[in-house]
């Protein structure tokens, strides 16, 4: 299977590629426009494969789009705008990306009927009051410009299901962790914070709830659902450690030796959903997917992956990485 990757160059897309060329015998062209939280250095390790190939393009242009799907046999779908707090301080580009963006994926594969991954989040719920879980077919109650993107997002994918018979799957993850996230997210923040004796900011009282999936357990749920999920179904994928952000803001500074003086509590932000929580009964019914890797024990394994990567995120931090996309993958000038 030849496999059309958008924002592959992102945090959980680049550790799909990667998962996807070890675990299958796939060809993968990874077409990204190389935003802020795009980076090629997150799959230096593949570039030489002679599976993979990078294109620059933007999901939102339709004419790129048609020409990366030349010869393509499905789709898997992560570009996006995903950070909550920019989300609140400007709404255009998550619509534009995450509902435009979208909707032109989904026309150019109806055009060609291409199976279609669609990668949204458990953040389109809304806030789950407990001890409810959420199930793939409770209604949406998004709280954030970012997630009544995604929930559009899902609603086209899902209508283009309806309406087109097009085949496409749905996942929704948990908040997702591990090696090469962009700083900005919390724990990588948090971690990199910490190294250098910095406060380390705390949302109101810290008691929101999130559960924590490593990305690794993602992307084989990912690769089940995009073989074996039936057409125009969701999958939630959970993680199984529902932790409040002060209990793994906790795990990190053990993991890291820091001092609890480092937390900082900041007045909270605007519509902050207090507990997420995904019933994964359909994709271990389903799928026989369950997640394997608990807080506990990868959050050393994390810490010490940021901790010998300094060079890494200290280019994101720096904006370096960026130059490098310009000098070897720069927008190509119209004649």
């Amino acid at each position: 299977m030849k496999l059309l990757v958008t924002g592959g160059a992102g945090f959980i897309g680049s550790h799909f590629v990667r998962t996807a060329l070890r675990e299958r015998d796939w060809s993968i062209r990874n077409f990204d426009a190389l935003t802020y939280a795009g980076n090629l250095e997150n799959l230096r390790d593949i570039e030489n494969n002679p599976r993979y190939e990078f294109v620059r393009g933007d999901i939102c242009d339709a004419r790129a789009v048609a020409a990366a799907l030349e010869g393509v046999d499905a789709i898997a779908h992560f570009a996006a705008e995903t950070h909550v707090d920019r989300s609140i301080l400007g709404a255009r580009d998550f619509i534009t990306t995450n509902v435009q963006g979208t909707y032109e994926i989904l026309e150019a594969a109806k055009a060609r009927n291409l199976r279609v991954l669609h990668m949204s989040t458990d953040e389109v719920y809304g806030s789950v009051p407990a001890p409810r879980f959420t199930s793939e077919s409770d209604p949406f109650e998004p709280s954030s410009p970012y997630s009544a993107s995604k929930a559009a997002g899902d609603h086209l994918a899902l209508a283009f299901f309806r309406t087109h018979k097009l085949p496409v799957v749905v996942a929704r993850p948990a908040n997702n962790y591990g090696p090469f996230q962009f700083p900005e997210k919390l724990l990588p923040l948090s971690i990199t914070r910490v190294f250098g004796g910095k406060k380390i900011p705390v949302y109101g009282d810290g008691k929101q709830v999130r559960d924590w999936l490593h990305v690794e357990d993602c992307c084989r749920a990912l690769v089940a659902i995009l073989e074996r999920g039936r057409d125009g179904e969701a999958y939630n994928i959970p993680g199984g450690n529902m932790r409040t952000n002060v209990e793994v803001l906790s795990a990190v500074l053990k993991a890291t030796g820091g001092d609890a003086a480092l937390l900082e509590h900041v007045s909270d932000r605007p519509g902050h959903d207090r507990r997420y929580a995904l019933d994964g009964a359909k994709i271990a019914r389903d799928l026989n997917w369950r997640p394997a890797r608990t807080v506990e024990t990868e959050m050393p394994i994390v810490v010490a992956w940021y901790r010998e990567n300094e060079a890494w995120w200290k280019r994101v931090m720096s904006g370096e990485y960026r130059a490098y996309h310009e000098q070897n993958y720069g927008w190509r000038k119209k004649a």
